[in-house]
């Protein structure tokens, strides 16, 4: 199970699977993101879980460095994320964009100027954290 600390980290993980009070992903740091679960159901293959989550990010936000043992399909619905995905580089997605992100991939980024809302969607591995901080 997430805890609220392993849950307050990860903003684009849309995604991203969270309760109301579920918050961030385990030692990442990213103040005043706040992660709802919307669904976690098992599957779609044994040992994997998917978990729906709305995301919401201060503006000017950075998002700390973090991976996810699965895939991350984040979609924007308000304001704007730049992400920085190793071996991709950065982008900006605003409202009406979306994005995925490979498992175990490190990522991070910023918010934009007005408050951001994600909608993540994760297909990670059973049992292990949502996200865990990545090196720089």
């Amino acid at each position: 199970m997430l805890t609220r600390r392993g849950l307050v980290g990860c903003a684009l993980c849309a995604l991203t699977g969270f309760s109301a009070t579920d918050a961030g992903a385990e030692g990442t740091q990213t103040a005043g993101l706040k992660r709802t679960i919307l669904s976690r159901v098992d599957g779609p293959a044994a040992g994997y879980e998917t978990i729906e989550a709305k995301v919401e990010i201060p503006p000017g936000s950075d998002i700390a460095r973090h991976t996810h043992f699965g895939i991350e399909t984040s979609y924007v619905i308000e304001g704007s994320v730049m992400l920085d995905v190793q071996g991709v580089g950065p982008k900006t997605y605003a409202a009406g964009q979306g994005f995925q992100v490979p498992a175990m991939t490190p990522h991070g980024g910023k918010s934009g100027e007005t408050p951001s809302v994600l909608i993540g969607v994760y297909v990670v591995e059973k049992g292990k954290p949502l996200a865990t901080p990545a090196p720089l």
